[in-house]
């Protein structure tokens, strides 16, 4: 991937001509830029004007609280749009997980580009997508033994590949920030699953689904 540098804050992507951007309104009209592996996209408290969709890579998006502890609110792959807020300031950080590549529209720059009704209809099916997330989240969280949650957390990464390898972009710590365990029981967890032979890692950003049928069954 080559990325060319306009600016000391803005870095525009090209990209080979096979991977394609994703469908809607920010394909059409948003801007590429890329993203460094721990590189901020946004900041928490930051103007929220602008909104996002990813291309390649993932992204993280996390809350500091008062005390100093981390919530992560969620991760978003190839085809998420997130940055999406109903205030004028964004409740969350946003960072790339790895190297990533984003497109990126400003609202008002949209609204003159495609309509302010257009814009409406893109917002309306992206914060739905959203809401959904977020309660199926609310269900892991409320809902799941240990076991289920690792399980579930891993389906939903093998879900979006269709390559008997799964990477995984986010590491022991975001995985236990975002299910609500701690990184020893995220790491027992994933023994377990190896152990029964349900997944298999071959190293620890990636992992192979030997029994989908168990997976999935954990999952439910």
């Amino acid at each position: 991937m080559t990325l060319e540098v306009h600016s000391s804050s803005q870095k525009f992507a090209t990209e080979p001509r096979s991977q394609a951007l994703p469908a809607g309104l920010l394909a059409q009209f948003g801007v590429r830029m890329a993203y460094a592996r721990h590189e901020e996209v946004y900041a928490q408290e930051e103007e929220a004007d602008l909104i996002y969709q990813v291309v390649s890579g993932a992204v993280r998006t996390t809350r500091l609280m008062s005390d100093g502890r981390r919530q992560i609110g969620d991760f978003y792959h190839p085809g998420d749009v997130f940055g999406i807020e109903h205030g004028p300031e964004h409740r969350f950080s946003a960072e790339a997980l790895c190297d990533t590549i984003v497109v990126v529209g400003k609202k008002k720059a949209l609204a003159l580009a495609a309509g302010q009704n257009a814009v409406d209809r893109f917002l309306a099916d992206a914060t739905a997508r959203d809401l959904d997330r977020a309660q199926d989240h609310l269900l892991l969280l409320g809902r799941k033994t240990a076991c289920e949650k690792v399980a579930s957390f891993l389906l939903g990464i093998a879900h979006r590949t269709n390559r008997p390898a799964v990477d995984l972009p986010m590491g022991r710590q975001d995985m236990a920030d975002y299910l609500g365990l701690t990184i020893e029981t995220v790491s027992r967890m994933v023994t377990q699953l190896q152990t029964a032979m349900i997944v298999e890692f071959p190293s620890c950003r990636q992992f192979i689904v030997r029994n989908r049928p168990a997976l999935e069954r954990l999952s439910d």
